[in-house]
């Protein structure tokens, strides 16, 4: 496995590098790096855990091909390199590979697998410390940032209104899995003045578990409700994003159950090339099956604009989980995580 994941990447590679040399005004070769060197000190119960120490990690590789065919026909690839602790190997994925019509500002269509309504925005409109963090329900796993399927989208010409609307197969871009129905993810923003940002969104789906393997245990239909509002200028920023979600992942043979939580979040520029930062979540997983079950999260720090496209933040990150329960010894179970380091992106 070890051999066909290197080939895999070797081979990702030269072709971007083949395409980079035969490129034309029409193509455009590019990358973004997340990476950090960092100690981290996880524990259960006061008892350290697997992860517990100091090194580097990259975790996110992107590398993106983008072709324009003509005025309206365009396509991209963008592969990503992520490190899996289940298997300790660099695995490579197809995040994004879409062929797009772009009839208007207003209409644009994108057929593939492509960004999905909610999480992408978050990320360019709201909080945009991405590479030190995934935003709100990336994090915990209540919502995916890219998907199969196919996707509409645009914004009015006076660049107030937008929108985008998905019908997505509901397993994330790392999994193809058809199932008997789509999914369906939207979003609603409004710009009202510069820097000013609201948006609505919503989801509803199987989240690719309405297949054949699973119709002796079928799964409940899964829904998810997200608000944001976020105030953006050249010396600072605020945010803050909301979510709700049913019968995420939940079979129809267990217990309905619910999630929700928030992110409140806010930089400064107190002076040139200089950006400090703090962000704050909390998160009830389970607020009908188990109501003690609690996840906070907060960092802290302060990004140095190194150069055009390279960031470079001294970070501390703190996580808590209350109330988990051990199904096999019914016994409680707290988590703390702590982690402190430098981390960069870089673009290219």
């Amino acid at each position: 496995m070890r051999r066909t994941t290197l080939a895999v990447a070797i081979t990702t590679g030269l072709g971007l590098l083949s395409l980079s040399a035969m490129a034309d005004e029409n193509t455009k070769i590019g990358g973004k790096i997340f990476a950090d060197m960092s100690h981290i000190s996880k524990q259960t119960n006061g008892v350290d855990q697997t992860g517990t120490g100091t090194g580097v990690d990259v975790k996110r590789f992107y590398l993106t091909v983008d072709h324009d065919f003509a005025d309206i026909w365009s396509a991209n690839l963008t592969t990503d390199f992520t490190y899996s602790d289940a298997t300790k190997l660099t695995d490579v994925y197809v995040k994004k590979a879409y062929l797009q019509a772009k009839f208007m500002p207003e209409a644009i269509l994108r057929l593939g697998s492509a960004d999905t309504p909610w999480i992408p925005y978050a990320e360019s409109n709201g909080y945009t410390f991405r590479y030190v963090e995934k935003t709100l329900i990336d994090r915990t796993g209540f919502g995916t940032s890219a998907d199969w399927g196919l996707h509409f989208f645009g914004k009015a010409s006076d660049g107030m209104i937008n929108y985008a609307v998905s019908a997505v197969n509901g397993a994330g871009y790392k999994n193809y899995t058809r199932s008997k129905t789509m999914d369906i993810e939207g979003r609603v923003g409004i710009q009202p003045i510069g820097g000013l940002n609201f948006a609505v969104g919503g989801y509803s789906g199987k989240l690719g578990k309405d297949t054949v393997a699973n119709a002796a245990t079928p799964y409940r239909t899964a829904n998810r409700a997200n608000a944001m509002a976020s105030y953006t200028q050249p010396m600072y920023s605020v945010g803050a994003e909301w979510f709700k979600a049913k019968n995420w992942k939940i079979k129809e043979s267990d217990l309905k159950d619910s999630a929700d939580g928030y992110s409140v979040y806010g930089s400064v520029t107190p002076m040139d090339k200089i950006t400090v930062f703090a962000r704050f979540d909390k998160v009830n997983p389970n607020k009908d099956t188990n109501p003690a079950l609690e996840n906070k999260y907060y960092n802290l720090g302060a990004q140095y604009d190194a150069r055009k496209n390279v960031k470079l933040a001294l970070v501390y990150k703190h996580e808590t989980t209350i109330g988990d329960t051990d199904t096999t010894t019914s016994t409680t179970k707290n988590f703390n995580s702590n982690e402190i380091g430098i981390f960069t992106e870089v673009k290219f």
